[in-house]
């Protein structure tokens, strides 16, 4: 007997970019456990909120906002089946369970973040517990394989295994999706490419709260040429060529975004001491190690619920308060910028100016990241000799191109299958006549003239104290 919708019980969000957002019984229940409610509590921009008082929201909102333009994603290359059927718990479809598949793996892709989102997240992967453990898999100790580990392994009453079970959807599926693994190309690029909907939300979302509109871009446009087309045997996304100008705005937001917000130096300062302080905590065991996260998110869920902003801030609070820094002054100092919002200074010199570098000459790029790095043991010689442990500097050098499109040539060099069209990342062009073309290669766009190019923001950061020592030696002016 066919359902009517005003038999389906809705659960409901009012989100500030997107309106109504819907949820079904089972995604309902999973933002409910304590490891979706612990995202709450974590920033979605880490400390920008010093530099943009307005950027206090959370991943909790993002996720809930990245699972509705998965989504609205679905509907528009039509394979979303109807709110009916996705609504209705008795509908075991095919179709409706790679539907409501990918909705949970946009819902709980964030799962696994740290205290601050990706700030204090570096500091775990630099220190590498279990990555380096000898019974390890050699995985890095980031997000993303917390995350896969809360997926597959919380099988108890209010866990997200045992929820997902329940409700008939294979948590390995739900991991694959996460990572961006998964048997169909279609899933991955929603999930995971360089128009997705995890850019689609954060975008928008960071913009709207930090009052900067770097990020903005015409979404509903975009979502309104969304495609797929038959790739061999395979479902691919595409973008009709109507909607070219609205994919380069996306893609230059995005660069826009992190050049001027992310990576500025007055965006990342507070970040990189945070990651310097969480590092220091880890080396002297005085926070929770990766392998314990791991055990807590099996064994005891709701001591991992203070896995969160507050946990990082009210320990490095306690240990300030009670002299657990005083024998490491450097560290002192930069607790008392974090908790206080005191700004380092930043090193200024031809060595660390931001730059637009070919993506392509990897000899050259090597030779300008080897002179900021030499710059920086130079910088660090002179303190050592001129100043004390307080007379600290910090180097925050790039770990990812902030680019535009991966060039054709790095992504023949990274491909996994003969044909481009069907790598995962790579935004693909419907034309008028059907041939579909990676966005790179089409003659009209202005991104496929800077498809090469990608931005080199590097920062160093001092105290005032090595400062005046830099400048009384001529480093800086």
């Amino acid at each position: 007997m066919d359902v009517t919708a005003s038999h389906i019980k809705k659960h409901v969000f009012y989100d500030p970019l997107y309106g109504y957002v819907h949820l079904t019984n089972l995604e309902w229940d999973i933002i409910h456990t304590p490891f979706y409610q612990r995202l709450r509590w974590i920033k979605q921009l880490g400390f920008t909120c010093y530099t943009f008082p307005g950027a206090e929201h959370s991943r909790f909102g993002h996720s809930i906002g990245v699972m509705h333009n998965s989504h609205m994603i679905l509907k528009a290359v039509g394979r979303s089946v109807s709110d009916q059927e996705l609504y209705d718990d008795s509908v075991q479809s095919k179709d409706k369970k790679y539907h409501q598949s990918l909705r949970l793996a946009a819902l709980l892709h964030d799962l696994g973040t740290f205290p601050f989102s990706h700030t204090t997240e570096m500091s775990y992967i630099r220190f590498g517990e279990t990555t380096n453990a000898k019974n390890g898999k050699g995985h890095p100790d980031d997000h993303e394989h917390l995350g896969s580990f809360i997926i597959k392994n919380t099988d108890f009453e209010g866990g997200i295994t045992s929820l997902l079970k329940k409700y008939g959807i294979d948590p390995q599926r739900i991991s694959d999706l996460v990572k961006g693994v998964d048997k169909s190309v279609l899933a991955n690029q929603i999930l995971h490419s360089e128009i997705d909907c995890d850019r689609m939300d954060y975008l928008l979302r960071d913009a709207h709260y930090s009052g900067i509109h770097y990020g903005t871009y015409d979404r509903d446009y975009l979502l309104n040429h969304f495609r797929s087309v038959k790739v061999g045997d395979h479902d691919v996304m595409v973008i009709n060529h109507n909607a070219l100008h609205a994919v380069e705005d996306f893609l230059m937001a995005r660069y826009a975004w992190y050049s001027q917000v992310i990576r500025s130096a007055r965006g990342a300062r507070f970040d990189a001491l945070a990651e310097e302080v969480m590092f220091h905590l880890l080396e002297k065991g005085k926070v929770y190690t990766y392998s314990q996260l791991m055990d807590m998110v099996a064994n005891d869920p709701k001591r991992f619920y203070g896995f969160n902003d507050q946990y990082f801030m009210q320990s490095i609070h306690r240990y300030y308060l009670e002299g657990d820094f005083d024998r490491h002054p450097r560290i002192k100092d930069m607790v008392n910028r974090l908790l206080f919002e005191l700004p380092p200074k930043t090193v200024r010199c031809e060595e660390f100016k931001q730059r637009l570098l070919d993506q392509d000459d990897d000899k050259g790029n090597q030779k300008i990241l080897k002179r900021a790095q030499e710059k920086l043991e130079e910088i660090q010689e002179v303190l050592k000799k001129k100043g004390k442990e307080v007379d600290w500097v910090l180097g925050d050098l790039p770990k990812k191109h902030i680019m535009f499109v991966k060039s054709r040539k790095k992504l023949v060099q990274s491909k996994t299958t003969e044909n481009l069209l069907l790598e995962r990342d790579p935004a693909k062009i419907l034309l008028d006549n059907g041939e579909v073309k990676l966005l790179g290669e089409l003659e009209n766009s202005v991104i496929g003239h800077l498809q090469n190019k990608f931005n080199f923001v590097p920062n160093v950061y001092c105290s005032e104290s090595a400062y005046q020592i830099l400048k009384d030696e001529g480093i800086v002016v």
